[in-house]
């Protein structure tokens, strides 16, 4: 993956007409759409520096998270606080916050999401089955689980994610993006979101596919 193939990618995304209950947040319509597809670019280009082995697939941005961010199981928090474990996200990268970002809460399984892979030294690709914000139609500040033809028009994001880094395995995160990656023609493990209490069991996943041997 080079740096043209992230621009790439990251138009293509942006290229993309969802519906009404569907925002893509990247779109070049939107001036302050521009911030979120450098940080999401600045993220790819930081992961591709790490090269993992692993892509994490969730459900869909939530409207505190990424829907503000542009990067996957992010916060307000990640941006404006100290680099994390991994040396993401921290001041001097350029990641910067849309002014909308004012007054929104931090999405809190984006939190725990990097407590966890803190914790077991593990870092993949994170992605989402739907990488746009699926919302109640005139209630963008709410989230709604994403249909599977939003999230088939996600498919063959996740699958470019597979080339473009050196990924020999890929998880669902939950049973949206599991059925997504069947659809999509892919047999994946699936291990439990950690949204909605779900910390222990998502941790609980993600060390028995290490202890399996899944190579970071």
């Amino acid at each position: 993956m080079t740096s043209s193939s992230i621009d790439g990618f990251v138009d293509r995304l942006a290229a993309v007409a969802t519906g009404p209950g569907c925002t893509n947040f990247f779109d070049h319509a939107l001036p302050a759409n521009a911030q979120r597809r450098r940080n999401l670019g600045i993220y790819l280009q930081e992961m591709l520096d790490r090269r993992p082995k692993v892509l994490l697939v969730g459900e869909a941005p939530g409207f505190r998270g990424m829907r503000i961010t542009g990067v996957p199981f992010t916060n307000r928090t990640m941006f404006d606080g100290p680099a994390n474990s991994f040396g993401l996200f921290g001041p001097g990268k350029g990641y910067v916050l849309p002014p909308e970002a004012a007054g929104i809460a931090s999405e809190p399984t984006a939190t725990v999401m990097w407590q966890v892979l803190a914790e077991l030294e593990f870092l993949p690709v994170l992605w989402s089955a739907c990488p746009w914000h699926t919302h109640v139609p005139g209630r963008p500040l709410s989230n709604r689980t994403p249909t599977a033809a939003e999230a088939a028009l996600g498919t063959p994001f996740w699958q470019a994610l597979t080339e473009l880094f050196p990924i020999e395995t890929v998880v669902a995160v939950g049973n949206v993006a599991h059925l997504s990656l069947q659809r999509g023609g892919l047999d994946v493990p699936k291990i439990r979101h950690p949204a909605h209490g779900g910390r222990s069991g998502f941790k609980r996943g993600l060390e028995e596919l290490l202890s399996a041997g899944v190579r970071q």
